[in-house]
């Protein structure tokens, strides 16, 4: 069985390489499967065909000499590739505001924006891993990043194939296959010195490393993908929630997960849904809570032209907030609220080259408390709808190299588009450019 899945991933491989142009991916799995970084990638961090079934495989294809040992019965008991699972990531940036933020100094460098050790590769068979450490300037730390854990294997159902496993991460929608979910979408390097808008949805980067979540996934006939996983809060730098937590998860906070996915001729579509509910004590562990409910929708198209690809991503987030313990505190002016957000975006790869236009919009209810009147961050009338553009040109010298030009222009920011602070300070001041370069090795 192991014999057929391998040569039916190696078949699929040959097909995809004939479709993608140049990209780059974590090392540690180009080293472990002998394939270049674009057998998985259309561009880095987003999946090809390939790319989604050794995700879903957990991470086990090996091209590599591996250590092997088995007991009696000829079974497995170690399979580990012979070089470490190891990977660095580097990103530097240049950003310009189009106006600077008070009391502060603009065109701003970051050497390095961030920079990433990746333990990445099979730990066992059916088992493997994608862990991110993460050091940014801002916080001058390595800390966690996104990590994934997953355990698969396959079976027929109906005579049909399926494909399930089971994932250990720490963020909702980081087991996510797609480009159109938060964790993986668009844009995927951006400024992080520049003002941002006040709102977003929890499941929209909310919880992410702050939580540890266990599920499960399948995929039958590889076009029905079902995926489930509670999270429970697993705060960096302390020990069990207490007295001096925040935003800690009463129970379980579920995450779903629903898609199809078909493939023809040269195009590609998926179109699927996925949700959260959590319900969170922002102060200590005792007392009333702020519930969320996120339910959303997503598709992502491809289709090559040629030696060229053309792909189309978009979600759509409606989040209903019940806020009794903000509106107890006097941190929200009213029990309830709600947000929606819309994004889209779409990129034309040519050869080394890229280019993606990308559109987003938040909306939401009305609250002075939530969104109170302060300088740069803050509403003059207590709206969180902020709307407006990304630009972005890439060049891929190399496979494992990205050079970026990025462009954020916005129409609207925390309620309106002129002195939307109070303050005099008007959407577009908040328009910037971003120069990055992102290696991988």
């Amino acid at each position: 069985m192991r014999t057929i899945r391998t040569a039916q991933l190696l078949l699929l491989l040959s097909s995809t390489l004939l479709l993608i142009p140049a990209a780059f991916a974590v090392p540690s799995f180009a080293r472990q499967t002998g394939l270049q970084c674009g057998g998985c990638h259309t561009r880095f961090p987003e999946l090809n065909a390939f790319g989604r079934q050794f995700k879903l495989n957990g991470y086990n294809l090996v091209g590599t000499r591996q250590i092997r040992a088995a007991d009696g019965q000829d079974k497995e008991t170690l399979a580990i590739t012979e070089l470490p699972p190891l990977s660095v990531m580097f990103q530097g940036a240049y950003t310009a505001t189009a106006k600077s933020v008070p009391d502060t100094q603009n065109d701003d460098v970051q050497f390095p924006q961030q920079m990433s050790v990746f333990l990445a590769g099979k730990i066992a068979p059916g088992f493997g891993s994608f862990m991110q450490f993460t050091y940014t300037q801002e916080d001058d730390k390595f800390g966690m990043d996104n990590v994934d854990l997953r355990y698969a294997n396959s079976t027929q159902l109906a005579g049909k194939p399926l494909q399930y496993g089971v994932t250990l991460n720490n963020s909702p929608t980081v087991e996510d296959l797609w480009g159109s979910t938060p964790t993986w979408g668009f844009p995927w390097a951006a400024p992080d010195v520049s003002p941002g808008p006040a709102a977003a949805t929890l499941i929209d980067g909310g919880l992410a490393q702050d939580v540890a979540g266990l599920g499960g996934y399948a995929l039958l006939d590889d076009s029905w993908y079902a995926a489930a996983t509670l999270y429970r809060s697993a705060h960096l730098g302390s020990s069990a929630p207490g007295i001096g937590s925040e935003n800690t998860i009463e129970g379980v906070a579920p995450y779903w997960r629903l898609a199809w996915q078909k493939g023809w001729g040269p195009n590609y579509l998926e179109i699927g849904t996925y949700g959260l509910h959590a319900s969170l004590k922002p102060d200590g562990v005792s007392g009333p809570t702020d519930d969320y409910t996120d339910l959303a929708g997503d598709f992502q198209y491809q289709r090559t032209i040629g030696d060229d690809l053309l792909t189309l991503h978009g979600t759509y987030i409606r989040e209903d907030q019940d806020l009794d313990a903000s509106f107890a505190s006097d941190a929200a002016a009213g029990r309830s609220n709600d947000l929606d957000t819309l994004r889209f975006d779409a990129s034309y790869h040519r050869g080394r080259w890229a280019g993606t236009l990308g559109l987003f919009s938040t909306r939401g209810g009305r609250d002075s408390a939530l969104y109170a009147q302060e300088p740069v961050d803050g509403s003059v009338n207590g709206k969180p709808d902020s709307n407006g553009y990304i630009a972005q040109v890439a060049y891929y010298p190399w496979q494992n190299t990205e050079f970026l030009l990025q462009y954020t222009g916005y129409d609207k920011f925390n309620g309106r588009s002129n002195s939307y602070d109070g303050f005099g300070r008007d959407a577009s001041d908040n328009n910037a450019i971003y120069v990055g370069a992102w290696l991988v090795w």
